[in-house]
């Protein structure tokens, strides 16, 4: 083949646009960060970002402060509007609302329900855990036997391996005493 020939055959080199060559996701990354506007972040400048960026608040305090401002405004909400006279309510405008009668029934039912999620969760636990007389009470596939050492080897190893003990050894330290 001819040098002409060789060269018509060959790939063109790549592109140096970062648009039209990427080849691994660490480099997209890279490249998206190089694209963004440069902004000064010099802490010596006195521009309005840098606090921004270092100072800002944290998402989570966000969602927290607008949760619990939320609840606050939710709460006199409803007591406004479960004391509150419908003659009250009518001379203000307001015609359109629930029943008083679900002033009472939600939060009694809510109380009802957590109440009777904690008894089915403890009888779930009742049912799950075996009885005192059954082995399984005793030991599992993750005990370990207490080893027997040598003299000799005490001295190589003072401290021994963590263990099980064993329901003799606990019968006579209780009961034998």
């Amino acid at each position: 083949m001819d040098e002409g020939a060789r060269k018509t055959m060959e790939w063109p080199p790549p592109s140096t646009s970062p648009s039209l060559v990427v080849r691994s996701p660490r480099q997209t990354v890279s490249l998206i960060r190089n694209r963004r506007p440069h902004r000064d972040w010099n802490p010596s400048s006195k521009s309005p970002s840098f606090a921004a960026r270092d100072h800002g608040p944290k998402p989570s305090e966000v969602y927290g402060f607008v949760g619990s401002i939320t609840t606050v405004i939710a709460t006199a909400v409803y007591l406004a509007w479960a004391y509150t006279p419908e003659p009250a309510l009518r001379s203000l405008g307001i015609t359109y609302y629930p029943s008083k009668y679900w002033a009472l029934a939600v939060p009694s039912f809510v109380i009802v329900a957590v109440a009777l999620t904690m008894a089915i969760y403890m009888g779930l636990n009742f049912v799950a855990t075996p009885p005192p007389t059954s082995f399984s009470t005793i030991f599992d596939e993750n005990s370990r036997e207490r080893m027997t050492f040598s003299p000799a080897t005490e001295e190589e190893r003072p401290i021994e391996p963590i263990s099980d003990i064993s329901i003799d050894q606990i019968n006579n330290l209780m009961f034998c005493g």
